[in-house]
Order: C-alpha cells, then structure tokens, then sequence
C-alpha cells in the first residue's frame, strides 16, 4: 500500500516535530516554509560574529531521564549537545541596591528572602515548599495524549498522576505573581516578586516549576543556543526522509467536500496530500487560509482580543568586553519611569550571554534587553522614515541606560540591532508579532491544562499544532504538540503511533 501523505505549514518547533514524527509512522512527510531557516521562533540571528539569541532562556527536558527529555531524544536535539545549567535565575536591583537573587535552590532561596524580610517567613516558606513539591512533578504528562484520544483508563491514569498535585495546582495556578507579592509586608519584595518570572500576570506555577526544574537540573540552556537547537530537529527530520520547502509561502489550504487535501502557494503552485496539518500562525490559518470558513463562535472568541498575547521588542549589542562576572540575567527597578517608543517602564530586564562562548567572540558579549511592546504603535509607522528613526531612538535609549550599569559600555558597543513586533510579525508570520501565542496568565492556565482543539468543525483530515493550540507556549509545549497532532493522524487511520531515537527502529509509545 502506498504510503499516505501529509503536508505541514511551518517549520518551526511543533512543524519539524510532526515531520519528524510523521516520518517514524510511516506518512510522506513535506514542510512548507515562508522563511529561508527552521525553527520558526526559536531562532537566532548573527551580526559580526555575535550571536543574538531570539528564544530559549532555559529547556524544560534538559535533564537525562527527566520530563520532556524523551522528546528531545527522539528528536535528535540533546544529543552531544551540551546544557548550561544557572544556580541563580534571575536577580531584582532597586535603585538603592538593594538584590533579590532568584536561587533555583528553594533552601537557598528561603534563607536569603528571610535575610531580606523577617517578616514574611511565612510566606516564603510556602514559596520554598511548592518549588519542592513541583520538582516531583512531571508536566509532560499534560501533552502526552491529545485530550481527543484519551479513553477512560487513560482519564484514569491521568487522574492518579495529578492528584498529588491537585492542591498545589488548585492554589498557586490560580495566583499570579503579581497577586502573590501583594501578600508580602516588605515593600522591596512587594516589589520586586512581581518581576521574579518575567511578567507580573504569570501563574506562579508556572514559575515555581521553573524553579524546581532548575533545582533538579532540568531547564538548563542548550549549547549553541536556538537556531542551532532547531537546525538539530531539522538535521533529525532530513535524516528520517521528510523534505523542507523554504521560502515556500502558504497562501490557501485547499478544501474538497469539506477535507483538506493540499496547499497553494503564493506562486501559485498546488501542492496535494492526503492530510494538512498547520504549525503556522493560527489566526492566519483559520481566517486566511481557510476564509474562516471553519471558524464557529468559539474560536472568533479566541481571536477577538479576549485572550492575552505579547508583542515584544528586543535591543541586541555586541559589546567588546566581557561581561561573565556580571548577573547573566538582571531586573532593574526604575525610580523614575523609563520611555520607550512612547511607552513608560518602570523596569528593564538586561540579559547577557557570556555563560555560553559560542555565542560571542572570545573575550566580549551579546548584550539583549527585551520588552513589550505595544504592536498598534509600530504597525501605524511601519514603512515609513519615522520607524528607522524610532528603532535608533530606542537602542540610544537602552544604550543610555547601560551606561549608568556599565560606565564606559558606550564606547564598547560594536554591533546594534532592534527587533520589533513588525520584525517578529515579518519573519515568523505571528499575529501581532506574538513571541508566545496566547500568554500564559492564571486566566489561560485552565485552558493549558485542558487543551484546545487541535481540530476545526466540520474541516476532515486537517489538524493544528503549535502555540495557538497550546496557550503558553514554549519550545517543549510546541514540541508536544507536533507530536500530538500525529497522535490524531495515526489514529484516524487506526494506526499504531510508533516513536524512534536516532539509529534505533520504532518502539509502540501508545
């Protein structure tokens, strides 16, 4: 019997996972492409030398035996790839410098908050505690099975491995960080907690699992940074037999009788398979793609501003010195509000890479500051002299500021670039510029943990994967979710869903 076909809309993350997992099942597998390079927004760019990474902070699954591993290993990503582990996540300065310095370790962690507030042991103390219970957590057990193929003993199972943990996810995914520093008396850590994962609305699950995936060694950084994290996944699905398409634009899904059955490109070409599934922008798909013509109330609902996104900007420098001595990641309170293409913030976040030498040349470092963005602003100066003009007054801005940190930085900056949520918009083809599809607050955290549809009413033998089906995001989730979508091919053919690691023959994996 001749093999049966699928085509895939995107090679970044969730795309080259569902190549790859398409082509261990058996399906002919081709990946179309709009950009020139794998990986989607898991990307990096070089400039003179410096690598200016645009995704990967830490890799849940970095830790042989670990959750998420499995993946990575079938994937062909960790292999021979060395992972840099931090003790330390972030730290918080306010303008007098006073530090909160985010240990992975919750002991370590615990004592040094105590040192900072007394008086708020209490607290603290649950902090430490959840951290310690989240690293027995296993939260790959949230994607290992799409929600439409569990039967009762898998909701079973399902049910006994979240127990445990039912109220610890009843109490902290219901609270944001921002709600959890609300709680403390000193105004410092009031302050500062809110910072403490990156965006006050995040669940503190999220970020307590963070946490205890540092401690047990899980979320380390992968060597190389993203691109050459992606270009290994590529360098996996090529090997398995798949064939990536790039500068491939996608302009129409084809439909027959309501299945989908092919592609059209913008130049015109058509291209038929015997399934479609998009790992592309979600918004794009359904409403351009598809004319909407799959879209009911629901999903219009998701697109409609109800659900939370973030555009970002992100200033990259190289500078000519070597930065490793400082915090690798840093969060400065402002005293005074700092502007920014119109927009005030009262904090900056500053991260350098000197923790990883392939990044930079030796003896200086990539310098990133990334932060939000508001899409609407530069969308309206797009194309026009004002937005060159905006980008440069931006990277003087920032520049402006590193000085005041770093005396002398200035006159050591050898590369500038900005991205902006067009730049985003531009290369990934993301609604809005979005770094993460949906972000993840306590509002979207049930909607994480039960799934969205992979699937669209009434539309046979087409299936979405990617971070618009999987609010939150990150590359794991991406991952898993390219991995699920063959999930639900193999099982419309009735098929076994069979896995491989590199070199070995498939093994059933349920």
């Amino acid at each position: 019997m001749a093999e049966k076909s699928i085509i895939i809309i995107g090679a970044g993350i969730a795309g080259l996972a569902a190549g790859c997992y398409g082509q261990m099942n058996g399906y002919d597998t081709q990946i179309f492409e709009l950009h020139d390079r794998p990986g989607g927004l898991c990307t990096a760019w070089e400039r003179k030398g410096y690598t200016f990474d645009g995704c990967i902070h830490y890799l849940f699954g970095s830790g042989r035996g670990q959750p998420y591993n499995q993946v990575w290993q079938e994937l062909g990503a960790v292999q021979g790839r060395p992972m840099i582990d931090h003790e330390k996540f972030m730290e918080i300065v306010d303008p007098a410098g006073q530090r909160l310095i985010v240990y992975s370790d919750p002991e370590r962690l615990a004592a040094h908050m105590k040192a900072l507030s007394p008086e708020d042991a209490e607290l603290i103390d649950a902090l430490a505690g959840g951290i310690r219970q989240f690293t027995r957590f296993d939260m790959s057990v949230l994607q290992q099975k799409p929600r439409a193929l569990m039967g009762v003993e898998d909701w079973r199972e399902f049910g006994a491995q979240m127990m445990p943990y039912l109220g610890a996810l009843m109490k902290w995914g219901r609270m944001s960080a921002q709600e959890f520093a609300d709680r403390f008396h000193s105004p410092f850590l009031r302050r500062a907690i809110p910072q403490m994962f990156a965006w006050p609305d995040i669940p503190m699950m999220a970020g307590l699992s963070l946490l205890a995936y540092m401690h047990t060694g899980n979320a380390g950084f992968p060597a190389g940074g993203s691109l050459a994290f992606a270009q290994a996944i590529e360098q996996r699905y090529l090997a398995l037999g798949g064939q990536i398409h790039y500068k491939a634009h996608v302009e129409k899904i084809l439909v027959v009788d309501d299945r989908a059955v092919g592609v059209r490109l913008y130049t015109d070409e058509e291209r038929r398979a015997d399934y479609v599934i998009s790992a592309a922008d979600g918004r794009n798909t359904v409403f351009e793609m598809l004319d909407g013509q799959y879209a009911d109330r629901r999903i219009r609902q998701q697109y409609d501003g109800r659900l939370p996104i973030h555009s970002q900007i992100q200033v990259s420098l190289g500078v000519n010195a070597d930065l490793s001595a400082a915090p690798h990641w840093a969060t400065y309170l402002l005293d005074e509000p700092l502007v920014l293409a119109g927009e005030p913030y009262a904090q900056l976040s500053v991260k350098h890479y000197g923790f990883d030498a392939s990044l930079a040349p030796a003896g200086k470092s990539a310098v990133v500051v990334m932060f939000k963005a508001d899409y609407a602003y530069w969308q309206r100066i797009y194309g026009r002299r004002l937005y060159d003009t905006e980008q440069l007054q931006v990277a003087g801005t920032v520049i402006d500021f590193l000085e005041r940190l770093y005396p002398g930085i200035r006159g050591q900056i050898e590369v500038k670039d900005v991205a902006t949520p067009l730049s985003y918009e531009r290369f990934t083809g993301n609604w809005q510029g979005s770094s993460c599809g949906w972000l993840l607050t306590k509002e979207t955290m049930g909607l994480m943990i039960q799934g969205l549809d992979k699937t669209l009413p009434g539309l046979a033998n087409f299936y979405m994967a990617g971070q618009w089906v999987e609010p939150g995001g990150s590359v794991p989730v991406a991952a898993m979710s390219g991995r699920n979508a063959i999930q639900l091919v193999c099982a419309n053919d009735e098929r076994p869903f069979v896995t491989s690691l590199p070199e070995d023959g498939p093994a059933p994996a349920g």
